[in-house]
């Protein structure tokens, strides 16, 4: 019997990369879940939506937005800009949303609980430790310890790329045939991507490092 899966899809590189390799092993994604937390780039729902159709998937978006005055980051308030430059530098510290994942965890996870699924799965990465306390293993492995107990059924994370940076993450999706063109990344909400903010900067020098081109466009 093969193992099944609820997946959370931003609808960016990391996750769908996760999507697609998890599918490839054989794991049966019974549901995905994006989120609508009143973030600028909503744009990221409409492709992880894409993705969905694409592969006939169990696709729902949650509505999160009754906790946008709670969470303030430059993500979610339109009177503070996204902050440009690379990932290490402090202002991009701006773009962290107060504990989203582990929300977004905990709903998936019940979700997964409803469905029996064996594994909640979620693309956080080590390249974003910089400024994402939630993205750590630290954190990911005391909430699972959580998640493992919180119910009669079990139900584990699973991080297919938590050990890798965004270069190698893209690497795997070209070993995983992941259509790049059904993937966002810019913060900043608008028709095209920024190209200068820190997800934008990361993206294009990880295009740029396996020696391919980004199939998205871009304003500059």
């Amino acid at each position: 019997m093969s193992k099944k899966a609820v997946i959370i899809l931003s609808g960016g590189l990391d996750s769908t990369v996760s999507l697609y390799t998890v599918k490839n092993e054989g794991i049966e994604i019974v549901g995905v879940l994006s989120f609508d937390y009143g973030q600028k780039h909503k744009k990221e729902l409409e492709y992880a939506k894409k993705t969905c159709e694409l592969l006939q998937l169990n696709h729902r978006i949650i509505d999160l937005q009754c906790l946008n005055p709670l969470l303030e980051s430059s993500l979610t308030r339109q009177n503070l800009d996204i902050p440009e430059g690379n990932y290490k530098e402090e202002s991009m510290k701006q773009t962290v949303v107060p504990n989203r994942n582990m929300i977004m965890i905990s709903i998936a996870a019940g979700w997964a609980i409803s469905l029996k699924a064996d594994y909640v799965v979620i693309g956080v990465h080590q390249g974003d430790h910089f400024i994402y306390p939630d993205c750590r293993s630290i954190f990911i492995n005391q909430l699972n310890k959580a998640i493992e107990i919180c119910d009669w059924h079990m139900v584990r994370l699973l991080t297919p790329v938590i050990n890798l940076d965004k270069t190698t993450i893209v690497k795997l999706g070209i070993e995983e045939k992941v259509p790049f063109e059904n993937t966002w990344t810019c913060y900043k909400g608008k028709e095209l991507a920024c190209g200068k903010c820190g997800s934008c900067q990361e993206r294009l020098e990880a295009f740029k490092n396996n020696n391919i081109k980004d199939p998205i466009s871009y304003e500059n």
